[in-house]
């Protein structure tokens, strides 16, 4: 665990859950698994409020407990999961892409809250749908449950482990913690749930002004509360199957820019045909037929069985290999490669920073030298064709910026300079762990920045706020333009040019904490995909 990534989950864990949760989360992912007292102990804070946090942490998946053979239970921080809240935003965009504005919203209650069970997530997005519509119109649950049943046909929620029922005959002492299981076929079950009703708008103050004080109502809800009837069930976003989803996205994307648009339908095709038969750390996709790939194929996609099969051999014959022949049975078995789609997307990466750090010449050395995999210096300067003072120097800079490595190769043993071959090389999974350690540090100053521009305007940004209540609620009483006008004019010129430099900057930094993170993915994913080969 470095420095630059202990930074980065502090300002989340920060961010998302405020000073408590973040300083006892920091405390376990640098300590490692410890006991609740402990914890209490080394982090001067109070067993109430440690409890708490790390309730806070469990509920959403960034902290785990295992009792230890001491006999005392003890909890470890997930990291990685962590630094899986930096692409929230991008989560919920690919629900809302697919699953229209009910999938973006039930996605993100589940983000939100870490788990919940289905008839919450239900009532609760319908209610938030309802409140957006026109007057007279509200959101059907029905709709909301068929959007979510589809969510987890395709593996983009799941359940999460449950506590198996214990048979009453057998009451032996309960244990330190509750051993959670689950089956693979039961994590996509959804319950059959009859949900009927329509989302509902919250009563507005003047509603609540007009009837009795909340204190005097009766209180129907809890004395009549029904029993829930999927209690106990509870549901996660399944972070996995996004992943999988953006790196078919992002293979989709590599082969539409190398070859046409037609590639990288078909390639697409194919992604979607495995998506639920392949398991998302797999090295390949399972094996499709040249027939099954013709009858997947849009709709509207008119090409012929014969130009199909064209274009399957040309991408089984790119050197790049995204696509691999498996087999000759129905019409040619094709394969789609996802490790070496995952290296070649790496290694674009890493020929576009060392462009646009050292220039196109350092480019075009870096790229000769993958091409060759070991190179002298002399042979470096004739197969670049740049004088050697100049490859010299950019070798240097690239040796020290650590994306090309320096391989001695002595021909006899006391390593003489003068009798030893000293190549130059390329190590990927090295210099892709040294950029994915620059990311994270460009993204803890990212989210530094935009704290610290907040703060710097945040009297401004209050003045603005409590301006825009006043105007709302003008608005909703009939008041006329005049008045409007009259409250808009509290904040100066001056003021709403500082705003809008303000919003400028915050966007463009968010953008930027976009971008970066989607780096961060094909390079994790990358590291990932090379680490279980090994």
């Amino acid at each position: 665990m470095t420095q630059a990534e202990i930074k980065l989950c502090s300002l989340l864990l920060q961010e998302h859950f405020g000073e408590i949760v973040e300083k006892i989360g920091v405390h376990l992912i640098r300590t490692g698994s410890q006991p609740l007292r402990v914890i209490a102990h080394d982090t001067g804070t109070s067993l109430d409020q440690v409890k708490k946090a790390l309730c806070v942490l469990i509920q959403h998946n960034l902290v785990i407990y295992q009792v230890h053979k001491r006999g005392v239970v003890e909890y470890e921080a997930q990291c990685s999961r962590v630094l899986r809240m930096l692409r929230y935003p991008r989560y919920i965009y690919t629900a809302k892409t697919l699953y229209s504005d009910t999938g973006e919203l039930i996605v993100e209650e589940l983000l939100l809250n870490g788990k919940m069970t289905m008839s919450a997530v239900v009532k609760k997005v319908a209610d938030r749908l309802t409140e957006t519509m026109e007057d007279g119109k509200t959101m059907d649950y029905a709709e909301v449950s068929n959007t979510f049943v589809r969510l987890a046909d395709t593996h983009f929620v799941q359940r999460c482990p449950w506590v198996p029922a214990t048979e009453n005959s057998d009451p032996g002492p309960l244990p330190l913690a509750p051993i959670l299981v689950i089956s693979e076929k039961d994590m996509y079950l959804v319950p059959k749930l009859s949900l009927i009703g329509k989302g509902k708008r919250r009563r507005s103050s003047d509603e609540d002004a007009a009837g009795e004080p909340k204190a005097k109502r009766p209180k129907h809800n809890r004395d009549n509360k029904e029993p829930i009837p999927d209690d106990g069930i509870y549901w996660q976003a399944n972070l996995d199957r996004f992943h999988q989803h953006f790196r078919d996205q992002a293979i989709v994307s590599a082969v539409a820019n190398r070859m046409d648009q037609t590639s990288s339908e078909i390639v697409r095709t194919m992604l979607r045909m495995s998506e639920i038969t392949t398991p998302s750390t797999a090295p390949f996709t399972q094996p499709l037929s040249s027939n099954e790939i013709f009858r997947s194929l849009p709709v509207g996609y008119n090409i012929s069985k014969q130009v199909l099969d064209q274009y399957l051999t040309l991408l089984a014959d790119d050197p790049l290999e995204f696509v691999g022949k498996s087999g000759d049975s129905g019409g040619g078995m094709y394969v789609i490669n996802l490790h070496k789609a995952l290296g070649s997307l790496a290694t674009a990466t890493l020929e576009s920073v060392v462009q646009e750090r050292f220039g196109s010449r350092c480019a075009r050395i870096f790229r000769l030298v993958l091409q060759k995999k070991h190179l002298e210096q002399k042979q470096v300067e004739d197969f670049a064709m740049i004088p050697a003072k100049e490859a010299k120097d950019m070798l240097y800079k690239m040796l020290s910026g650590n994306f090309i490595s320096l391989q001695e190769i002595p021909k006899t043993p006391d390593h003489a300079p003068s009798r030893t071959f000293y190549l130059y090389t390329v190590n990927i999974l090295s210099a892709a762990r040294m950029l994915l350690h620059r990311c994270y540090k460009s993204i803890a100053n990212l989210i530094e920045r935009r704290q610290f521009e907040t703060k710097e305007n945040k009297r401004l940004l209050e003045k603005s706020q409590r301006v825009e209540a006043i105007i709302a609620s003008m608005q909703a009483t009939g008041a006329e333009d005049a008045q409007l006008q009259e409250i808009e004019e509290m904040i100066t010129v001056p003021e709403r040019q500082q705003l809008e430099t303000l919003k400028r900057n915050v966007n463009k930094l968010d953008a930027s904490e976009i971008q970066v993170d989607e780096t961060i993915f094909l390079l994790e994913s990358y590291i990932e995909s090379t680490m279980k080969r090994q």
